[in-house]
């Protein structure tokens, strides 16, 4: 199964009746605690758990989940660097970051990556729940304190700024007149990824139409690269 077949959230801010979710963690042991604390939630269904990126990448593709709620912080591909193929490879799966840090640079590294959202793991089971629904409404969600020093650190930064190296390219892409069946070719991808892509840039940019998007795309288009 590929990108393609993968369940795709609305951006209405609707959510799934039964949301499936996948666990990705290096340690058995928080596994089966994020396990035990969400089987209990009725219309969160867990659909498998990985221990590695590639367990990750391969179990997002068989089960179709909504959500991956990803550790930051796993032996050999971290999560944030996980985040990021999954944004690329599967554009439809929301990423909520889970972790033990609350390093500012950590929450900002993995937003740039695609994440959603970034909880801590010693965060209430009532904080994760809400931010699992959250990301899956299409919102986003940091814990307590975080999201604050996330908007103060990124006033500066221009929409632009905030996309992911995808979206970027993708944005370039429609500035150059491409067709999403063009900017598929181009890199390897179904036409349905390029079509998420393009519905996350324009939730990204705030931005409603795809003449608008266009428009935007052209002005901001890179000179070089």
């Amino acid at each position: 199964m590929n990108e393609a077949s993968l369940a795709t959230l609305p951006l209405d801010g609707t959510q799934p009746a039964i949301a499936r979710l996948i666990l990705v963690d290096d340690h058995p042991l928080v596994r089966d605690g994020l396990r035990a604390r969400l089987e209990a939630v009725r219309h969160l269904d867990i659909v498998g758990e990985a221990g590695n990126a590639q367990e990750a990448l391969t179990l997002a593709a068989r089960e179709e989940p909504h959500l991956a709620l990803m550790d930051v912080g796993m032996s050999g591909m971290n999560g944030i660097a996980l985040a990021g193929l999954f944004h690329e490879r599967f554009p439809a799966i929301r990423v909520l970051m889970l972790s033990m840090h609350d390093n500012l640079e950590y929450v900002t590294q993995a937003v740039r990556a695609g994440a959603s959202g970034y909880v801590l793991k010693d965060s209430p089971a009532t904080e994760i729940i809400q931010a699992i629904d959250a990301v899956l409404a299409g919102k986003t969600f940091f814990s307590a304190g975080l999201g604050a020093r996330l908007i103060q650190a990124s006033a500066t930064q221009s929409p632009v700024d905030r996309l992911t190296p995808r979206e970027r390219d993708i944005l370039d892409a429609l500035a150059e007149g491409l067709s999403s069946k063009q900017i598929a070719q181009r890199n390897g991808l179904s036409v349905r990824t390029v079509e998420t892509h393009r519905l996350n840039l324009k939730r990204k940019l705030d931005i409603e139409g795809q003449a608008e998007l266009i428009k935007f795309a052209v002005e901001n288009r890179r000179t070089s690269r």
